[in-house]
């Protein structure tokens, strides 16, 4: 049951109008004046206010001010039997919802509560999604490399400046990139992301700048752009380094400039516009290899953050399991499980060349696959790498002792995918969806590694 408070000094209205909300199925609550109305919102929460402008002591617009500032989120309602423009301008500036004049018809006066109540449930609604959003993205851990990476968040996040994100697939950049946005002075403005690997050459420029209508094939209506949805708020630029080189020069004049056309168009748009970008390449091996543009990465590299892949911060596997246990159980609607010392033992002790990706793509699929409500080490045959497979792949690695750093990275990432092509029958939809990779980026990494699909089956 919604509450209401009627301020007015008329006893006669604070009556009619309690009566004919409580008829409506309303609770009310009733004060005189603007220091009795004061006084009880320090006990009280009501849903709405119902506020006279004329009252004796100090009047309803200083009422209101007092209002907002202790609680700017509280839905008014004005009334008054001598109102101006003026007053009814300075009552919606102050924030109130609506302003009615007396006689007041209830017909109107109803349809304005029950307006304004959806919109308080809508904001309410919103709160909420948005405190589960931030919840689901945030950063667990409390390794020492977690600690100071979260430490560099904090200062990075209140200040302009453009942030590149560094880190091997699945180690969380999305996650830093939310954080530092939802920590900035953008935190109400959008969040807008882009994943510059998954969009075809063809359309990336559609994409991020726009288009106009009749620009290309297809293009029947004009399109707001990536960067137009992003005015005032944040861009998330995901794996930048697979971004081509003609595309490269236009967003480095976004940044430079922070104007732009649309496809098609020839109209400049100005925006105002944060980038992180994020990306699992060497920038600097790409830029030595006339992949990348120097000058674009020096503008994006202001405030360089990197995270470390999950074998460089192991003390985190125990939590992040747990947490991601928790997260799945609540949102698969099922009985919290346990995990067996066995079980946890075999998840600390394995690699993870996914990073947390793997591994919360594994705590899922143990959550709705595994009968019981116990996880033992059985149960992880099917999803992990079994010990002695991890055993032959380090002894495999130890062997090559010329190897550089890149070569085992990369022998490492190609015995990987060979796995888990192999365990997914070759298949490359469900195998992409295992992993958590995109069916563009996988053959990519199938070519680039030369795995010959026709001679592993």
């Amino acid at each position: 049951m919604k509450t209401i408070l009627i301020v007015d000094d008329e006893e006669s209205i604070r009556l009619t109008l309690a009566g004919i909300l409580e008829d409506e199925n309303f609770r009310t609550l009733a004060a005189k004046n603007g220091e009795e109305c004061l006084a009880m919102l320090k006990e009280e929460t009501p849903d709405l206010i119902l506020l006279d402008i004329w009252m004796t002591g100090i009047d309803g617009i200083e009422t209101l001010k007092q209002i907002r500032s202790l609680n700017s989120e509280q839905l008014v309602i004005m009334m008054s039997g001598h109102a101006t423009i003026s007053s009814a301008v300075q009552s919606t500036k102050l924030g109130a919802y609506d302003f009615i004049e007396k006689p007041l018809s209830m017909e109107k006066l109803l349809l304005s509560i029950n307006n304004a109540l959806k919109v308080g449930s809508l904001v309410e609604e919103n709160k909420e999604l948005k405190a589960k959003i931030e919840k689901d993205y945030q950063i667990v851990g409390d390794s020492r490399p977690i600690r100071d990476l979260k430490k560099l968040i904090e200062l990075a996040a209140p200040t302009s400046g453009w942030v590149l994100i560094t880190g091997e697939n699945g180690t969380g950049k999305e996650l830093v990139a939310r954080a530092i946005h939802n920590n900035s002075l953008r935190r109400d403005k959008p969040f807008v992301e882009v994943n510059c690997a998954a969009i075809p050459e063809e359309l990336i420029e559609s994409t991020l700048f726009g288009h106009e209508k009749g620009s290309f094939t297809g293009a029947t209506a004009s399109h707001k752009g990536k960067f137009d949805q992003a005015h005032e708020g944040t861009l998330f630029l995901d794996e930048i380094g697979d971004m081509s080189p003609k595309t490269q020069a236009k967003v480095l004049r976004i940044l430079e400039e922070h104007t732009f056309e649309r496809v098609g168009g020839n109209k400049t748009i100005t925006v105002d516009v944060r980038v992180v970008a994020a990306t699992n390449k060497n920038l600097r091996e790409e830029i030595s290899k006339g992949n990348f543009r120097q000058d674009l990465f020096f503008r994006l590299n202001v405030l360089p953050l990197h995270v470390p892949p999950l074998r460089e911060r192991r003390e985190d596997i125990l939590s992040l399991a747990h947490h991601f246990l928790r997260h799945f159980s609540l949102k698969e609607g099922k009985k919290l499980k346990s995990i067996t010392d066995g079980a946890m033992t075999i998840l600390a002790n394995y690699s993870w060349p996914g990073n947390v990706r793997e591994l919360k793509n594994t705590i899922e699929r143990l959550v709705i696959m595994t009968p019981g409500d116990t996880i033992a080490e059985e149960h992880l045959k099917e999803f992990i790498f079994r010990g002695e497979d991890t055993q032959e792949t380090g002894g495999y690695l130890e062997q090559q002792g010329s190897w550089t750093y890149k070569d085992a990275r990369e022998n490492f990432e190609k015995e990987f995918l060979i796995r888990k092509l192999k365990q997914f029958n070759w298949n490359i939809s469900k195998t992409a969806e295992a992993i958590d990779m995109e069916r563009s980026n996988l053959h990519r990494k199938i070519k680039a590694y030369d795995i010959d699909m026709r001679k592993l089956e």
